[in-house]
């Protein structure tokens, strides 16, 4: 499917579905009068008649019957004009290409941009949302069905522009957008791949694959590698399973790693979650596929800012492992010791995935880092605090946190500032080691990022626990039910506005 700008008329394009987003209102806006007026006044017939008002959500489908060249125009409900946003649009995108698809569209163009006016927002940026809810939207995952996948019907969209001057800034935001989207289709396959497919070996070879078609760096560390190493926490996880640990690093920018400011992306790869000795319960487990998410989209992140040529060394580091139960796996009550020194005391296996991001966050230090951000299904606590509205940050740099949450609104794949207060790490005091692994039951969220701190030595770090975002449990307009792809755009953005602030 093609995504680009175009300037023209409506009365001369060639398609045959229009989308118009319509706001609620007792007065059209200019461009809705226009097509209005082509139409002979139908889209004022049907608000009169009630049959469509533009609140959010409505939809409603005109024939103009050769009035236009359109075989049939789209109306979406965009709401109250007041409320116009980046993502009202971006949702509405997605709608109106479901839609499309849905009617066996081929050629459609939206009218979407002349809102970027209305709601006093750039053409770049509306563009932007406009390629990705589109773009994001129609991502299908057939997985190892064994009937067809659906049909996906739509060749080309097209973005109406008005204005000759802004079809430069509307081709670089639908640019932009497709760069983000192609990151998060990337991840979204990585997750919903079954766990007997995706491994860690797995995930290391998609990561070289993406490594050479985006001229990123590469090298994956195997388990002598990291024994070398000393990576005790890592490799004490790993050693229940079969399938051996990988270490994956993807760098961009590698040839200007001394010239450019440095910011290292660290994503948890716990391909599948049994809970080790610390068993979850058959229900517990379902979903557990999804435990590598965090690593998935730092890789979907590294393909994003390859394609958006962001100005820094950005190294993406994913430890990839399983947890899993056998003879070999690793107990409550071992102590291990980390490739920093310190020593930990294993409380529960299922706190695994922080047993791998402290081998992590150590080996980061190597890069010189400015900023460090890791991401990660962590805990079961940050779900119950935010539900899956929004990830829990944590980081007591002012400046990192000020940076992501921007990075959240323009997104919105949206943060929410959670404490790291030192009296939580009470609970991680052990009698036999530096620490344990996981504490008490309260505010285990706060603790478990606390945990991670031991094994940070940078001027800048976050972590970000996104726990109840990896997967949906039912369709939402750009995210079919599954993986979402939560964390690419954030992180790609994040490293586009941390270069702006460097440079």
């Amino acid at each position: 499917m093609e995504i680009r700008a175009v300037k023209g008329a409506i009365q001369d394009a060639q398609i045959d579905t229009l989308i118009l987003g319509v706001t609620q209102g007792d007065s059209l806006d200019e461009v809705t009068e226009l097509v209005d007026a082509a139409l002979s006044g139908a889209i004022k017939d049907l608000m009169s008649g009630g049959d469509f008002s533009g609140k959010s959500g409505e939809e409603a489908i005109l024939y103009p019957r050769g009035a236009i060249p359109a075989r049939r125009v789209l109306l979406l409900g965009l709401g109250e004009r007041d409320d116009l946003s980046l993502e009202v649009i971006r949702r509405a995108a997605a709608n109106g290409l479901r839609k499309a698809n849905a009617v066996k569209a081929a050629q459609v163009m939206t009218l979407f941009l002349y809102l970027a006016n209305i709601a006093t927002l750039s053409v770049e940026a509306t563009a932007r949302v406009i390629a990705e809810g589109a773009r994001l939207a129609l991502y299908q995952y057939h997985g190892q069905k064994s009937d067809d996948a659906p049909e996906m019907t739509i060749q080309t969209v097209d973005l109406l522009v008005f204005s000759e001057s802004d079809l430069d800034a509307a081709q670089a935001g639908i640019d932009t957008g497709l760069a983000m989207a192609e990151g998060v289709t990337v991840t979204r396959d990585l997750v919903n791949l079954p766990p007997n497919v995706c491994t860690p070996i797995h995930m290391a070879t998609i990561a070289e694959q993406i490594a050479k078609d985006a001229g990123l760096k590469v090298e994956i560390l195997d388990e002598a590698k990291m024994r070398e190493l000393k990576m005790g926490a890592l490799l004490a996880v790993a050693q229940g399973s079969d399938t051996p640990p990988r270490f994956i690093i993807l760098e961009h920018n590698a040839d200007k790693a001394s010239e450019l400011d440095t910011v290292v992306l660290v994503g948890k790869g716990v391909t599948f979650d049994t809970g080790g000795y610390s068993l979850k319960t058959r229900d517990g487990m379902i979903g557990m596929k999804a435990d590598m998410a965090g690593g998935a989209a730092v890789i979907g992140a590294m393909r994003a800012i390859a394609a958006l040529e962001v100005p820094l060394h950005v190294v993406g580091l994913v430890p990839a492992a399983d947890n899993m139960v056998s003879g070999n796996a690793y107990r409550p009550q071992e102590v291990v010791v980390a490739s920093n020194g310190t020593s930990i005391e294993v409380i529960s296996t299922d706190a695994e995935g922080r047993m791998l991001l402290a081998d992590a966050l150590v080996y980061a230090k190597r890069y010189e880092p400015s900023a460090v951000i890791d991401i990660a299904t962590l805990t079961g606590s940050c779900m119950i605090a935010l539900g899956a509205q929004a990830a829990g940050l944590f980081s007591d740099n002012d400046a990192l946190r000020d940076v992501l949450t921007k990075a959240a609104e323009i997104t919105h794949e949206r943060v929410w500032p959670l404490p790291v207060y030192k009296e939580y790490a009470k609970s991680l005091e052990s009698e036999t080691a530096d620490t344990k692994n996981s504490g008490d039951r309260w505010g285990g969220a706060s603790v478990a990022a606390l945990f991670l701190s031991n094994f940070v030595d940078y001027p800048a770090w976050a972590h970000l626990d996104i726990a109840g975002m990896a997967a949906n449990a039912k369709d939402i307009p750009y995210a079919p039910k599954g993986a979402t792809g939560y964390g690419v755009r954030l992180l790609a953005e994040f490293t586009r506005q941390w270069s702006q602030r460097s440079n």
